[in-house]
């Protein structure tokens, strides 16, 4: 194909330029109705509320014990893609969630501890005592609120995450598949 024959192509004539704007109308289209197509599916599976889900009535050998959520979190439950848990064994407090499929609305604990006025220090990768990897960190807040707060999530093989990031695009490339258990551990200091 010659120069002449690709200028003749995209020239900037009138029926160029109306040919490209509807085929970018198109286009556009095309992408409204698969948006339209995923809202759809994506508000056909209900979430679960914690009630309807099995959580562990112990947790390293203490007994659990489930709490109330508050308001905030029964809204935040109502749009969430699984189901969402607090549970404490008297000394620690856990938030477990189960979650259905990749989402943006699990992300790091230490994103919700900041947004509730807590400065986040000393953040690490650790293990616990049987060797599983966490991501800790201390939350403080006015000097008095102290907090050692541990997450990870694992899914339906074992696999664990560490980093939320890593999860949701492990998840949405199909290297790991769910449901996945979101645990977050919180230990007064």
């Amino acid at each position: 194909m010659s120069i002449r024959t690709i200028e003749r192509y995209f020239a900037n004539t009138f029926v160029h330029r109306a040919l490209h704007k509807a085929v970018f109308a198109l286009a556009m289209l095309g992408c409204l109705a698969l948006g339209l197509l995923g809202l759809a599916r994506s508000q056909d599976a209900a979430p679960r509320m914690a009630s309807t889900q099995e959580w562990p009535s112990q947790w390293d050998g203490a007994a659990l014990r489930p709490l109330a959520l508050s308001e905030v979190e029964l809204r935040f439950a109502a749009h969430f893609p699984g189901a969402i848990a607090r549970l404490t064994d008297g000394e620690r407090m856990f938030v477990m969630r189960q979650v259905d499929r990749p989402t943006r609305m699990l992300h790091p604990a230490a994103d919700c501890y900041r947004a509730l006025g807590y400065r986040i220090v000393q953040a690490r990768l650790e293990q616990d005592a049987r060797a599983r990897l966490w991501r800790c960190f201390n939350a403080e807040r006015g000097g008095q609120a102290k907090l050692r707060v541990c997450e990870r999530i694992v899914d339906a093989r074992g696999d664990a995450f560490t980093d939320t990031s890593a999860w949701y695009w492990a998840g949405a490339s199909g290297r790991s598949s769910g449901p996945w258990q979101a645990v977050t551990v919180a230990t007064p200091l």
